[in-house]
């Protein structure tokens, strides 16, 4: 090698190796998260519009300044809380508790991951009420074993001064199961719709004008849900609720379902389970993100934690102009690398569920079926994606994307006619049924006997899961694989996958 290509070579290695890791922080190679060229391929093209999201320039994003990792405590009910809880609480200074130099091992990395997923959020919460018992009961949260609500945290903002926040990923993804057992990583159950229906309730209470309340907050739900390259914009029927009809919208979202952003109030999905995510090749019930390697994670959390709310999509932004970078907060690339690092470290509890005669009946069900096309072992998943129906595929998409091209006929609306909409849905593992519910993507039925039950496709069947708003029956069509077993095959069957 001539000095003059070595000397070339030096001076070109910090930039060469920045472009994929950003740096390297107590021996880890910590990826470079908001990478532009990844970015710009890290999603689908949207359904109608016909590209991907825009997201906003690395140069942008790199000029919000970090947000610092503080330490929580847990939030009781008030008849729960230890004695002389709230009086220590008040004691305490404020912590900063992520420090990616004090990292060394592959477990400090979980560790301090799980921090950054149960840290506070930038949604604060109302104090009083979390003080209050009789917020617990109207709610009807699930309370925790210790009896702590696992979607809040207390965070002190200065010596003597507390405030309550909703955790940056904890809140939707831990779940409660009926005994107070929690599972971490696990599709949530907290009463995301209950809750935004109680704050939007007080906010139209305490305003001058209740109609000019109303309006903005129609005006923002617009903003969270629109789709305006479509025709009509399905965020449009949001326009002329009453009060009384979108607190209704709001009170039939059912636990284990939320209405973030990009889907809609009337169809929204239901929450995901992160336990096993690193084995899932797309992520969302719409394969929206593209999940080939640690820094995928990373930049979807990236996007989920706020900076989607920049992009563009097409002509449309949520926020009409760019805000000042210095407005806004991120994580760190080393806080995105350990909170995925957390996240891959999930790992669902004993199944309680154990192996029968009855389940090895079910496991030759499932076999002779043909179940394992779309959701082989070990798996449990063939990890491609299938087109909703009215989708046509584009040619190119199979040669990109990974896709079976058959369509099962369940609603479609999440996958044409939302932001997070590609055109497809992909196959859902089916390990970890026996905690998770309400089942479908959008969280239509309760539980798996519901799902195989053939009367879900009939136009006065109840929904036992998500209820579309102001309608008490309806049908919840498609996925018809199973329908037609018998009684005792499909028992059978469902006990099978119960042990998954």
């Amino acid at each position: 090698m001539t000095p003059v290509l070595l000397s070339i070579l030096v001076f070109l290695a910090p930039w060469l190796l920045a472009q994929d890791v950003s740096r390297r922080s107590s021996g880890a190679a910590i990826p470079r998260a908001w990478d532009d060229s990844a970015m710009a391929e890290l999603e689908l093209p949207l359904a109608g519009l016909g590209r991907p999201v825009q997201h906003v320039s690395s140069d942008y994003y790199d000029r919000i300044p970090v947000r610092p990792v503080y330490k929580t405590y847990p939030v009781y009910h008030p008849a729960r809380e230890p004695a002389g809880y709230w009086s220590w609480l008040q004691q305490q200074e404020p912590q900063v508790v992520f420090d990616a130099e004090t990292l060394r091992t592959t477990e400090d990395w979980v560790r301090a991951g799980e921090l950054v997923f149960k840290g506070a959020g930038d949604f604060a919460g109302d104090l009083k009420k979390v003080r209050d018992p009789k917020w617990y009961a109207q709610l009807g949260i699930q309370l925790a074993a210790d009896g702590s609500d696992p979607s809040a945290r207390y965070v002190v903002i200065r010596k003597g001064q507390i405030e309550v926040r909703y955790t940056n990923c904890s809140s939707c993804h831990t779940r409660v199961l009926s005994d107070g057992r929690l599972i971490v990583g696990a599709q949530g159950n907290p009463p995301v719709g209950r809750f935004d229906a109680a704050n939007l309730r007080q906010q139209l209470s305490a305003a001058v004008s209740e109609a000019a309340s109303l309006k903005d907050a129609i005006a923002n739900y617009r903003r969270m849900f629109a789709v305006p390259w479509l025709n009509p914009d399905p965020s449009q029927q949001l326009e002329g609720l009453s009060a009384g009809e979108l607190l209704n919208a709001l009170e039939a979202i059912p636990r284990g379902v939320v209405h973030r952003g990009r889907t809609s109030i009337f169809f929204p999905p239901k929450t995901a389970d992160l336990i096993g995510v690193k084995d899932r090749r797309y992520l969302d019930a719409t394969g929206l993100i593209r999940h080939r390697s640690i820094a995928d994670l990373m930049r979807y959390a990236a996007t989920v934690d706020g900076a989607e709310d920049l992009a563009a999509f097409g002509d449309f932004r949520v926020v009409r102009e760019l805000p000042d970078p210095a407005t806004r907060k991120r994580f760190s690339d080393e806080q995105l690398y350990a909170l995925a690092m957390y996240v891959y470290s999930l790992a669902a509890p004993i199944n309680p569920n154990r192996p029968s005669a009855l389940t090895a009946r079910g496991e030759q069900v499932f076999r002779r079926e043909g179940c394992g096309v779309c959701h082989p072992p070990p798996l449990y998943t063939n990890n491609r994606l299938t087109p909703a129906d009215g989708f046509v595929i584009p040619d190119e998409h199979n040669v990109r994307y990974d896709i079976l091209p058959v369509a099962v006929g369940t609603d479609s609306r999440l996958a044409l006619k939302t932001r997070k909409g590609t055109g497809y849905y992909r196959v859902p593992s089916l390990k970890g049924v026996w905690y998770r519910g309400p089942f479908e993507h959008n969280g239509s039925v309760a539980t798996l006997e519901d799902w195989f039950d053939p009367a879900r496709l009939r136009a006065d069947y109840v929904p036992t899961g998500f209820k579309r708003p102001g309608e008490k029956t309806g049908a919840v069509p498609g996925h018809v694989f199973g329908l037609k077993l018998n009684r005792e095959d499909k028992a059978a069957l469902v006990e099978f996958l119960k042990t998954l």
